[in-house]
């Protein structure tokens, strides 16, 4: 077994406060901060399902708590997360906190 630690292990995801508290918007477009998608492009069409799970899945992975619940929206989150191919961490750490996203209600 060995004593490496790899960065897959110790990556810090952060949760919000509630998934009540998720006050994003529903449709439009979302830019998001430079601190959760350093790509290009940056606006994310919400109508688009692709490009919906794209923001999403960087918002839930780097976004800090504030980031996440000023962008995310509830129930759009409850409908999309099993499409957000998320690490095994950050997924565990999310599902163990709202048991209603590993349980798929919406």
């Amino acid at each position: 077994m060995s004593d490496r630690v790899r960065f897959a292990d110790v990556i810090p995801y952060d949760t919000p406060s509630s998934l009540a508290a998720l006050h994003g918007p529903a449709d439009g477009v979302l830019t998001l901060p430079i601190t959760v998608y350093w790509g290009p492009q940056r606006e994310f069409d919400l109508s688009d399902h692709d490009t919906l799970i794209k923001a999403y899945r960087n918002i839930v992975r780097e976004g800090t708590r504030h980031v996440q619940e000023s962008t995310l929206h509830a129930s759009t989150l409850l409908q999309v997360w099993r499409d957000l191919a998320l690490p095994a961490r950050c997924a565990a750490a999310w599902e163990s906190k709202f048991p209603e996203l590993a349980a798929g209600l919406q």
